[in-house]
């Protein structure tokens, strides 16, 4: 299965200024390591060392959450789309 990955821009460094990329995989999981095989240390700012998802990185599966579907293990189909999400934070100065 191949799906559509958009990039955000503090990791397109990683993918030669690509907004977006293909990746193969059935779950979000086997996507980050297709991410990773094609641009290394993507799998290292996306995954903890434990193998869950960073706090600080949000990952959209056809727009939903994966964290309020099965996190990395959330099925994706041919022709899905990815986004990636890092968290932005905010206040009151």
């Amino acid at each position: 299965m191949s799906a559509t990955v958009k990039i955000p821009t503090p990791l397109r460094k990683l993918t030669n200024n690509e907004t977006s990329v293909d990746a193969d995989g059935t779950t979000v999981e086997q996507i980050v390591e297709s991410l990773e095989s094609a641009y290394p240390g993507m799998r290292e700012r996306l995954i903890e060392d434990n193998g869950d998802l960073r706090h600080f990185v949000n990952i959209y599966l056809n727009g939903e959450d994966i964290r309020y579907i099965d996190g990395l293990k959330s099925s994706v189909s041919d022709n899905d789309e990815l986004s990636i999400v890092p968290a932005v934070a905010g206040g009151l100065i």
